[in-house]
This record gives structure tokens, sequence and C-alpha cells, in this order.
């Protein structure tokens, strides 16, 4: 069985299950565990240093002539003649989906069988694994694999129960410039780890958030995690934010309570990067009872901590 993921989180999945061996092609975002495989797809930004503003409009340029960003390498792909290709619908920007891989996969002459992979919730991304470990024949390792981490997300709840823990009013950045809201499986996210965003769209797409919204609502949390970016690549335009008309005035930022965190925690579906997302949140929002150990901590950071943060207030 031959299995191309032209999807990142599939990728870190198929790792996280141990099911590696069916791998024979990735995407050039796959996680660092599929640095070796072939690349099999390519995007027009790889490489590129390009600012949010910049990544928005040439997005939105491509989108409005009908082309996509990303590109596979058809001769590859022809090579592995692969048995089943995994994919996704979920968003075009992310990702390449399942229509470009559809005419992909229509030149080839072994015909794979495409498995899109599209959840919209949290618990849309737990039956993935079951999708994933099922069309290669090993269901009984996703189950295990899901109740190992459904034990995690379980303690952080009981926690909350037994210290009575208030919700925090939270808002999750997707983007910078311009600002998104965060939407799909993150408010869910949000809701495991003690939190509520009620400028989320929770089971939809993120979508344009004005500032001025922002402002209005005025988050006690407030935790960017641009699509894409690490916390240093979000360092670099967090400036962006402080030049913002009542930046200090907000509620978040006056109790040293905004967060930089790496975005595959959220944005990027795999299970087990999802639950550690939540495990990270828990520790943003009542830090009086979650401590994060070495790999969640150094996923995330306050930025009260930082000098730039301080100059902007």
């Amino acid at each position: 069985m031959k299995v191309v993921s032209f999807l990142p989180a599939a990728t870190k999945m198929i790792y996280d299950m141990g099911l590696q061996e069916h791998l024979y092609g990735v995407t050039f975002e796959c996680p660092k565990e599929a640095a070796a495989q072939p690349k099999v797809v390519r995007c027009i930004l790889e490489g590129k240093n390009y600012s949010s503003i910049e990544i928005d409009r040439i997005f939105s340029a491509s989108k409005a002539q009908g082309k996509s960003l990303y590109w596979v390498d058809d001769e590859l792909l022809e090579s592995i003649a692969p048995d089943i290709v995994f994919t996704q619908d979920v968003c075009e920007v992310c990702n390449i989906d399942t229509v470009c891989t559809e005419t992909a996969v229509m030149k080839l002459s072994k015909m794979p069988k495409l498995v899109p992979l599209s959840p919209n919730n949290l618990q849309d991304v737990f039956e993935c694994a079951i999708t994933i470990a099922k069309a290669l024949g090993r269901e009984e390792v996703a189950l295990q694999y899901l109740a190992n981490l459904q034990k995690q997300t379980d303690y952080i709840l009981d926690q909350l129960r037994a210290n009575r823990a208030p919700l925090k009013r939270v808002m999750l950045m997707e983007w910078i410039e311009p600002i998104y809201n965060c939407g799909h499986w993150i408010p869910f996210q949000i809701a495991a780890a003690g939190g509520v965003d009620m400028l989320s769209n929770p089971a939809g797409d993120s979508i344009v958030t004005p500032w001025e919204k922002v402002v209005k609502y005025n988050p006690e949390v407030l935790v960017i995690a641009p699509c894409g970016f690490d916390k240093e690549r979000t360092l670099q335009e967090i400036t962006l934010l402080f030049a913002k008309s009542n930046w200090s005035e907000l509620h978040a930022v006056k109790n040293n309570q905004v967060y930089i965190a790496d975005f595959d925690m959220f944005t990027q579906p795999s299970i087990g990067t999802l639950v550690q997302g939540i495990q990270a949140l828990a520790c943003m929002f009542h830090p009086e009872i979650f401590k994060a150990d070495d790999i969640i901590s150094s996923k995330f950071s306050n930025l009260s901590a930082s000098n730039i943060l301080q100059s902007s207030c």
C-alpha cells in the first residue's frame, strides 16, 4: 500500500500512529519527521519571506484569477504510483485542495484512491485519524492513539471542574494584517481549555475582523497564532498590532495576558498537535492550575517578558 499525503496534518498523524512505512510522498511543508520524504506538492510562496499583507494580497489575486498557490510534481507522482492520496477541502490557502489534486491524478497512468480529510470541528479531526488508519487497514491503531489523547483532554476538564475555574474571555487571531478571527476546530480547543471566544466562528471559516470589534470585545486573554507562522516569525510583525489604536487599553495587554504561539497547535489539524494546543491554552488561561512541560512551553510565549511589548504600552 503506497500513500502520498498532500496534507501536513495527515502526514503528522501517519507518523504519530506509526504507519509511516506506507508513506512515499508528502508536501513541501510536511512536519520534520517527513523531511527525507519526496516532496510531491510545492507552493509559489515556498522559501519566500513575504509579510502578512503581501501573503494576503498574493492569495487574493490568485483566487480572483482562478489560480492555485500550489502545484504538483507530476513526474514524481507518476513514478511513485500511489494507491491512496490524502487531501483536503478546508482551506485553499493552507494546503492544496481536492480539486487541484483531482486535476493532477487524472494525468496518472494508475488512478489512486483520493481520501479527502476536511474536518470542521474538533470531533471531526479525531475521526480523521480513524479515516487514515482505516484506509491503511489499521483502524485499531487509531483507536488506541485517540484513547491516549482523550485521556489528556479529560484531565484538563477534570482539573477545571475541580478548581471551579471561570471561563476566560479569549480571542485567538489566525492572521495579523488583516486581522482574522479563528474558526473551525479552534473555538472548540479554546472551550476545552477553559475559555470562550465570542469573536470566533465555530466549525466555519475564519474571517476578517475589524480592529474596532476586537477593542469593543476587549479580551481578557489574547492569543496570536498566524497560520503558517511560528513564534519567531510572528515577532517580526507583532508591531503591526502595537500600532493599533487603543492597543494598550486592552484588558489582555494591561494584565500581561498576550501570548504568541506556534501555528501548528491550531491551524494544522493533526489531532496530536491540536491536543498540544489545548494544553498550551489551558496554561495560558489558568496558569494557577496548569504548568506547561518543556515541549509545550517551547511552543508559546507570554509577551510581557518582551521589551517590545513593554515599550509599546
